[in-house]
């Protein structure tokens, strides 16, 4: 399926919490989030990093903190999480699922249910599907841990009965966007892909009032 996105969508009263903004990904879903006309909240660590940020709200905290995370959450009309967490080929990774455990908490204690919530390809049933390079060097040598918490942080997001969709990119790069990609939920015969960060922040955006992926877990490619 190829979905185009529509640059021109505004939501001039929508309010947003997006976290993981300081990284590559989720600086472009802040940008792009503040082109539509989106109220845009971020929470982060380390206020250094959104020094250039302008024209958000900023909440100072860890992802991992309910308490945090409330005064975040609350009054927003949606949650994105771009939360990534770095290459860990020897130790055990719990941040993606942590901080997805105390989200959940915090969204239904406030009373926001829509999430949006970026993981991989890899995660999930779309394992073995990222082609041979992928599949059988970079996955088990650098990544596996990094999957395995993404595993528990879709597991999370799933049974949290939430108005949830979870998108799981092929391999990320930094090109300009096309503006089009493909959704897929069936991956058969699908073996490896790439996609721009431009492009999956467009189509996270896209799902904040959309019900097209409402409880579904597209992997989104070129």
């Amino acid at each position: 399926m190829t979905q185009s996105t529509n640059p021109n969508l505004q939501a001039p009263h929508t309010k947003v919490l997006v976290l993981g903004a300081t990284g590559p990904t989720g600086r472009l879903v802040v940008s792009q989030a503040l082109a539509l006309g989106y109220e845009v909240t971020a929470l982060v660590r380390s206020p250094e990093k959104a020094a250039d940020m302008n024209g958000i709200r900023l909440v100072i905290g860890d992802a991992r903190d309910e308490k945090s995370l409330r005064q975040a959450v609350t009054g927003q009309d949606a949650v994105i999480s771009a939360l990534g967490t770095p290459a860990s080929p020897f130790k055990q990774v719990t941040l993606l699922s942590a901080a997805t455990r105390a989200l959940v908490k915090a969204m239904k204690a406030e009373h926001v249910s829509r999430l949006v919530a970026i993981t991989g390809m890899g995660a999930g049933d779309s394992a073995g599907h990222g082609g041979f390079l992928f599949d059988r060097v970079i996955f088990p040598l650098l990544l596996r841990n990094v999957y395995a918490d993404k595993n528990r942080q879709e597991a999370v997001i799933r049974e949290s009965g939430l108005d949830w969709t979870i998108v799981r990119p092929s391999i990320l790069n930094n090109k300009a966007g096309r503006g089009t990609l493909r959704t897929l939920t069936d991956l058969s015969g699908f073996h490896g892909g790439s996609i721009s960060r431009e492009d999956v922040a467009k189509f996270v955006l896209d799902q904040v009032e959309s019900d097209a992926w409402r409880h579904r877990s597209p992997l989104i490619s070129w």
